[in-house]
């Protein structure tokens, strides 16, 4: 059991490094490009960030333990809501004041809605894979397109160039650590269930899923301590967007995923029904203030333990 406990520590390490490092390695090459930050910041650094997710999933649903796979996904959707956006509002209030930021939540319900057909649907094969991930780079082009001339102070800070055999190193290494950490994930995420008589779906929706989000819950609340906490928003919204179409949607294209019956029934229902509410907060009050934040931290808190 420590052996267990000490990889899963170490494999969320690399996860974490990994993606940090492969992050700033392939902004740099992308400036070196010259791609535009706009479209850094919603390629790279969002394929990046959600590396930790897509490794973990496509690995388990290689070594057959698609539970995970999916509770990774749904479960850090979840998770960012309550957990990374409440941990933000307690820090800062969070304002709504993000360019389309109606399109981007329209577009994370969408994400929502498909993925609770395809929970009912009972499996993400190849065909549906292939377009959900479609769906997504026709978002990603439109976004492109339509906010071009748009430029924040985060993405001013995507303006970086390292030395050629840095970024080499940064995005190798970085590789190497996501891939290194996902094997010592999932290798004793599925250990600790069975000791435990633990289902790996419930794994994959809590352990596995909070872990994979360590990027953006330390991007989160470093952006909440410095006053940015809208930041917060843009980032939760964009990451389950690409959790779904985009980490699912590449999982099934190469291995047909299973949804368990039970997940269908209540954790995907549950994971809409906190966008909607998201969604809802946002249009209505304009504003995630701290007792939202509070109450969003409760809600997080008396799931996790329902699930246990």
């Amino acid at each position: 059991m420590l052996w267990s406990l000490a990889s899963l520590a170490a494999g969320l390490a690399l996860l974490t490094l990994g993606a940090d490092y492969l992050v700033r390695g392939a902004i740099s090459f992308a400036n070196r490009m010259g791609m535009p930050p706009l479209l850094i910041g919603l390629t790279v650094v969002g394929f990046g960030t959600s590396m930790p997710e897509l490794l973990v999933s496509l690995q388990a649903a290689l070594d057959g333990s698609p539970a995970i796979a999916v509770g990774n996904v749904v479960g850090s959707n979840i998770a960012n809501i309550l957990l990374i956006l409440g941990t933000a509002a307690v820090i800062s209030p969070i304002a709504a004041q993000i360019p389309n930021l109606k399109r981007d939540m329209m577009m994370m319900l969408l994400a929502a809605i498909m993925m609770l057909g395809l929970g009912y649907w009972g499996v993400v094969n190849f065909w549906l894979g292939l377009v959900m991930f479609i769906l997504l780079a026709a978002f990603l082009a439109r976004v492109t397109h339509t906010d071009r001339h748009r430029m924040t102070a985060e993405e001013e800070e995507l303006v970086v160039k390292l030395a050629g055999w840095k970024e080499a190193v940064f995005m190798a290494g970085g590789l190497a650590g996501l891939f290194l950490g996902a094997n010592l994930l999932i290798d004793a995420a599925t250990a600790i269930a069975r000791e435990f008589g633990i289902s790996e779906a419930v794994i994959g929706l809590t352990i596995v899923a909070v872990g994979t989000s360590l990027p953006e819950l330390a991007t989160s609340v470093v952006a909440a301590f410095r006053r940015h906490a809208e930041i917060a928003l843009g980032n939760v919204v964009g990451s389950n967007i690409f959790n779904i179409l985009g980490i699912l949607g590449i999982t099934a294209v190469v291995t047909p995923v299973p949804v368990e019956p039970s997940m269908a029934a209540f954790d995907i229902p549950f994971m809409l029904a906190v966008s909607i509410a998201l969604i809802g907060l946002i249009l209505t009050a304009g504003r995630i203030g701290r007792g939202a934040g509070i109450a969003m931290l409760a809600i997080y808190t008396g799931y996790v333990a329902w699930l246990f």
